[in-house]
């Protein structure tokens, strides 16, 4: 009987653990850009994930994502955009801009450092 429940509570422990770090987060806000006639940017808040984790840009503007670290551990010491090649490191309670390179339309990802915190940049 004991065994029993030392593996409900093992097969508990990892689905808990499976779903906090990968299951959906309900930091789901989108963010339209205000846009000049020759630039775009946009503040992220970076605290326990990324508000908002989705930044709507025009195309064929020079953006700017300006991140605000908050959050001191050890995850979000970078960010990481795999499809424009960008791997910066974040300063804590420090703004740090990073440029995006709007030419192409489409909905490209972006992470921590450690690949489990994400944002998407969506360019219409």
């Amino acid at each position: 009987m004991d065994k029993i429940l030392l593996l409900i509570g093992a097969i508990s422990l990892i689905g808990f653990i499976i779903w906090w770090f990968f299951g959906k987060s309900s930091n789901k806000q989108t963010v339209a850009v205000a846009t000049s006639a020759d630039h775009q940017e946009v503040e992220v808040l970076v605290n326990g994930g990324y508000t908002p984790n989705t930044v709507v840009l025009q195309q064929g503007t020079p953006a700017t994502i300006v991140f605000e670290r908050k959050d001191p551990s050890g995850c979000f010491n970078e960010v990481v955009f795999p499809d424009f090649g960008i791997h910066e490191t974040l300063p804590v309670r420090k703004k740090h801009a990073v440029n995006i390179d709007t030419a192409t339309k489409g909905e490209f990802r972006y992470s921590c450092g450690m690949n489990m915190f994400h944002g998407k940049v969506i360019i219409k």
